[in-house]
């Protein structure tokens, strides 16, 4: 089944009180989620307390979400705004002395939105590599590995002929691209000026295993 329909299935399996469907939402998507506190750069407990309310959020919601496709997206601006809330309850206006802060002399500037479209990104190329056939899988998984994996160790591994691994890159790609999990995600990112930053690392992320 395609990723899309699978995860159409948790939410509705979910919603009608089926708690292994609910386990694997929040297994799948706890990181996500965690990603995204991690950016606006909360305590251990704050960002405990954001991620309890986020997925009670979810239970009020998820019987009335239209779209089971379009979770992540909700997921992801669910966390922004309770993080944001999680900070203004907690009154934290932090001086900052620029003589001696370390960030600011390495100038070093912390840009929450743009964490969270990587950790978007993230779940959408997650999601989207499940929606694609298994041989898919394992040649991207390869090649985009830490260190990946070199052509001819790909060959030997997978049994494919070296000169046929570049066109099997780009067609696994191009799928991927079109996924439903990677269309969501970029029908809901900000297009062009809005999403110059985010454009590039999207572009490098996935034309990196090629």
């Amino acid at each position: 089944m395609a990723e899309a329909s699978d995860v159409s299935r948790l939410v509705w399996a979910s919603a009608s009180g089926d708690q292994a469907a609910w386990n694997e939402l929040v297994r799948r998507y706890s990181p996500l989620v965690m990603a995204i506190t991690r950016t606006y750069q909360l305590d251990t407990v704050d960002a405990q307390d954001v991620s309890q309310t986020v997925w009670l959020r979810l239970v009020e919601h998820l019987a009335y979400l239209r779209n089971p496709e379009a979770l992540p997206g909700w997921l992801a601006q669910t966390t922004r705004r309770e993080c944001w809330h999680q900070i203004q309850r907690r009154h934290r206006v932090m001086p900052v002395d620029p003589h001696t802060d370390d960030a600011m002399q390495r100038g070093e500037i912390v840009d929450p939105d743009a964490g969270v479209l990587r950790a978007e990104l993230g779940q959408a190329l997650r999601d989207g590599m499940r929606e694609l056939p298994m041989r898919d899988q394992q040649l991207l998984r390869l090649r985009a590995g830490d260190p990946p994996k070199s052509y001819q160790e790909i060959s030997e591994l997978l049994g494919m002929k070296i000169g046929s691994i570049g066109p099997s890159l780009r067609r696994s790609l191009d799928r991927l691209r079109e996924s439903n999990a990677m269309r969501a995600y970029l029908a809901a990112t900000p297009s062009g000026d809005e999403r110059d930053g985010a454009t590039g690392g999207d572009r490098r992320e996935l034309a990196e295993v090629e």
